[in-house]
């Protein structure tokens, strides 16, 4: 990994974090009886979102409006970025719960419903999803269009055709065997699409043309992939402490994963041809499209 990049990464970081604190709720609240009465589910909200992530999807937000010529992060580009990263929480709240993959950690702590409670943790992902919405209508320096167009973007990745899509059918496959093309359709709905999205939306920020758009819409959808392969080898070959979440949860819940589909050597070797037709994707960019080339070798090379 690049310095430029090591750098770019932890500055975009920090700029979500900063954010994150500002956007998680309390602060929108006029009435100081309201904001008393709701303390604890702020109080949860932030739990679930400050200092905690690696801001994948943020850093792809910034790299995607950098590489068709957005010049730093910007105000526009910080409400996307933090939108992004609050409906990606909420996903993950939701995940946890004993209803979807019962889960008890998340990002090296108790998950949400263990921390609180099962209603409160039901709650925060349903405020946490408005909450992004909700920033993106509000995000300065965008047109009506482009709020709209992000508007979209983001409902169809998290609704039946996205996250909730993908998630329905990772619960049904439990217990099943998938082939390689039903586990692809799977993990392009459930990890795929809000990766396009951040793409997408970065795009859309920096005014991108639809050859631009097309371009970061393939490369996410092969780094979206991979993304989800690595994490199947992950649960193999990682450790709980390192990747912040309970190591060999899918192999004992009996879950279809690349690495029970192809071995792990195959899952490895599918990870690599991801990332050189992620990689090809960005042929026709310039440097511009540097930190976008980095960042799907951090997704394919990482270790948590």
């Amino acid at each position: 990994m690049s310095s430029a990049f090591s750098d770019f990464l932890l500055a975009s970081k920090e700029q979500v974090d900063r954010q994150l604190a500002d956007f998680s709720g309390g602060h929108a609240m006029t009435s100081p009886c309201l904001a008393e009465s709701l303390a604890a589910i702020t109080r949860a909200s932030q739990y679930a979102l400050i200092n905690s992530g690696k801001r994948i999807r943020p850093v792809m937000v910034y790299a995607a409006a950098r590489a068709v010529g957005h010049e730093g992060a910007g105000t526009d580009l910080d409400y996307i970025a933090c939108a992004l990263e609050i409906v990606h929480s909420y996903s993950l709240v939701h995940d946890d719960l004993p209803a979807m993959d019962d889960d008890d950690l998340r990002r090296g702590k108790p998950s949400l419903h263990v921390a609180y409670d099962e209603a409160t943790a039901i709650l925060v992902g349903d405020g946490l999803q408005s909450r992004a919405f909700e920033l993106l209508a509000e995000a300065p320096g965008l047109s009506a269009e482009q709020r709209i167009a992000m508007v979209r973007v983001m409902a169809k990745a998290v609704g039946s055709a996205g996250m909730v899509g993908g998630q329905y059918i990772d619960i049904q496959a439990t217990d099943t065997e998938l082939s390689l093309e039903q586990l692809q359709t799977m993990h392009s709905l459930k990890t795929g699409a809000l990766i396009r999205a951040s793409l997408a939306m970065g795009g859309i920020a920096a005014e991108a043309s639809p050859e631009h758009l097309s371009a970061l819409d393939e490369y996410g959808r092969h780094i979206g992939l991979a993304f989800q392969v690595v994490d199947d080898i992950l649960d193999i070959e990682g450790d709980t402490a390192t990747l912040g979440k309970t190591q060999g949860k899918d192999d004992e819940a009996n879950k279809p994963t690349y690495v029970k589909l192809l071995g792990l050597d195959g899952a490895k070797a599918e990870a690599q041809r991801l990332l050189q037709a992620a990689l090809e994707t960005l042929n026709n960019f310039g440097a511009s499209a540097d930190h976008l080339r980095d960042l799907a070798r951090y997704i394919v090379e990482r270790d948590h």
